[in-house]
């Protein structure tokens, strides 16, 4: 039984070079959705950095204390000749989130969001602590 040999004698590793292709690397955190966290009052302020989308694309949720910022986009690119015929084209689509924790105690009505110049500003109150009565029972 003959083997693949691993790399191409050359000190390249055929396998790891053909998955460095843009087309199989994953987009780690820190190229996508840049954050910047203030605090500002009572209130925190997330500047997250959205280049490229629009306020249509964008959406934000929130559910059991996470704020979910999620943007996608779809483009085409169609460039034609004076007759019609395609010159040059491209076609792009694609998704991204991120979920922020915030508080089990911060509502809908708590966030503020405004998107000016690629950035999407959020601001929320800090989380308030619960106080926890102590209550006596009374014993019969």
């Amino acid at each position: 039984m003959k083997y693949l040999p691993r790399t191409n004698g050359y000190g390249l590793d055929l396998f790891d070079d053909f998955f460095e292709m843009p087309a199989f690397r994953t987009v780690t955190r820190h190229d996508f959705m840049k954050t910047d966290i203030r605090e500002v009052d009572n209130n925190y302020v997330m500047d997250i950095d959205m280049p490229g989308f629009t306020k249509e694309n964008l959406n934000i949720e929130l559910q059991d204390g996470y704020l979910t910022v999620s943007a996608k986009q779809n483009t085409n690119n169609e460039e034609k000749d004076s007759k019609g015929n395609i010159i040059h084209q491209e076609r792009y689509t694609g998704s991204m989130s991120r979920s922020y924790y915030v508080g089990e105690n911060v509502t809908e009505e708590d966030i503020k969001a405004a998107f000016k110049d690629g950035i999407l500003t959020v601001t929320f109150p800090k989380e308030k602590k619960r106080i926890v009565e102590k209550k006596t029972i009374s014993i019969d």
